[in-house]
């Protein structure tokens, strides 16, 4: 049993960045309405204020000209009022003289007095300078003001997310590293007592119910195989015993024999290394290993092993396990091949690497990774006259991952199948 670790987060697009853009995002168009509330409110209110001050004017300027010393005729059209200064001038009712407007910078009130029998209008105006300087000023502030709060939203929203984040960050990380080896391991929990608290415990429970399965798994697998095994050897020594009254039925009853016993085998080494119990840690030469079991006769007289192995490619490992990685992909390979296997060695930098081609009918693309399952054989490899069992590439598969090393089949293989077997290369001393 294999877990692989889901392929990670990419570096700039996890929960952390999203949360910092709608965070960003948000307060950008919550400070952009206000900026602008607060500038229509504020040039409002200052123009309604500078309204208000001329009509001010404008009242105070007509009460002087209405109280006006009797019999003194209203002041010349078109010139300021008794100080009242620049900003008001008094115009007669039916004057074509110059009038205020509203606009170029001012605001302008009217009212309209009777002074000595005759219709007065009094016109002040009010600068919108001051608005003005007003809106500018603000607008100065807010300019640098708000991508300086947003840097600061978005530097605070990333660091606190982050922080949050840091537990699941530990939990995924732990959670990658675990295997099928090291089921005992577990997540770390943190202090805090929120969701990501909950799901680490969780995690946890999780681990404890598959490690408790795969334990079980195990031991029945080993017990099974381990049961199989006596009554097996007592089965084949009384066929052996009868093979003089009948021959025939005796023979194949010793090939059932021996297809069940090298099952039974199969299924105690994989049970060791579900396990996880570590290879022999000794030096072993690869190319005596392969040339040796790459030599040995197998049941299809008509296919030719050819080797090409390189000398001196020594691994750390064990010298049994190895040798039962060659034995596999070399059966495998005959039992496929039209006439013709090859096996090659060769040390590629720290690498030895390990390919058994057969000029078989090959592997399909879509079976490329399923050829590995255990119990898993091809339309082309059903026929169980051939040995065939589905475990075997299994088998091999798991020996390579205990020596840290991959089997992989090569893609770009013309004809036929090539198993490309790469293992870390013993360093001297």
């Amino acid at each position: 049993m294999r877990f692989r670790p889901r392929a990670r987060l990419p570096r700039f697009g996890g929960v952390r960045l999203r949360a910092t853009v709608a965070a960003v995002l948000t307060v950008a168009a919550a400070l952009g309405v206000a900026s602008a509330g607060l500038l229509w409110v504020l040039q409002g209110s200052l123009e309604k204020s500078a309204r208000a001050e001329a009509t001010a004017k404008a009242k105070a300027a007509a009460t002087v000209v209405k109280a006006g010393v009797p019999g003194t005729p209203p002041p010349p059209t078109g010139v300021p009022a008794r100080g009242a200064g620049a900003d008001v001038q008094v115009l007669s009712g039916t004057s074509e003289g110059p009038r205020w407007s509203t606009g170029s910078g001012y605001v302008v009130a009217m009212e309209k007095v009777n002074a000595e029998g005759k219709s007065v209008l009094v016109q002040s105006r009010s600068s919108l300078a001051p608005t003005r300087q007003a809106i500018a000023a603000l607008r100065r502030l807010l300019l640098p003001g708000v991508p300086a709060l947003l840097l600061l939203v978005a530097l605070l929203t990333w660091l606190a997310v982050g922080r949050a984040l840091k537990p699941v960050s530990a939990i995924r990380g732990k959670l990658a590293d675990i295997t099928a080896h090291d089921l005992h391991r577990r997540v770390p929990e943190p202090d805090s007592r929120d969701e990501i608290a909950a799901l680490a415990r969780t995690v946890n429970d999780t681990l404890d119910r598959l490690q408790t399965a795969v334990e079980q798994h195990k031991r029945f697998v080993a017990d099974a195989a381990h049961e199989l095994r006596s009554p097996l050897a007592i089965l084949r020594t009384r066929l052996e015993l009868a093979g003089a009254e009948a021959p025939a039925l005796a023979a194949q009853a010793l090939t059932d024999v021996e297809r069940i016993q090298t099952l039974t085998a199969d299924l105690l080494l994989l049970a060791r290394l579900d396990a996880g119990e570590p290879p022999h840690d000794q030096e072993v030469d690869l190319g005596q290993v392969v040339a040796e079991e790459a030599a040995q006769p197998r049941p299809r007289p008509d296919v030719t092993v050819d080797l090409n192995i390189a000398p001196d490619v020594l691994v750390h490992g064990s010298a049994g396990q190895l040798t039962r990685l060659t034995a596999n992909l070399v059966d495998n390979a005959v039992r496929h091949a039209a006439t013709t296997v090859t096996v090659r060695l060769t040390a590629d930098g720290p690498s030895a690497v390990l390919e058994v081609a057969d000029d078989g009918p090959g592997i399909p693309l879509e079976h490329r990774e399923t050829v590995f399952d255990r119990f898993t054989r091809l339309d082309q490899a059903r026929a169980r006259d051939h040995g065939g069992s589905g475990l075997g590439l299994a088998i091999a598969r798991d020996i390579v991952a205990a020596h840290r090393g991959s089997l992989t089949v090569v893609p770009e293989t013309r004809r036929g199948a090539c198993l490309r077997a790469v293992l870390p290369i013993a360093v001297p001393g």
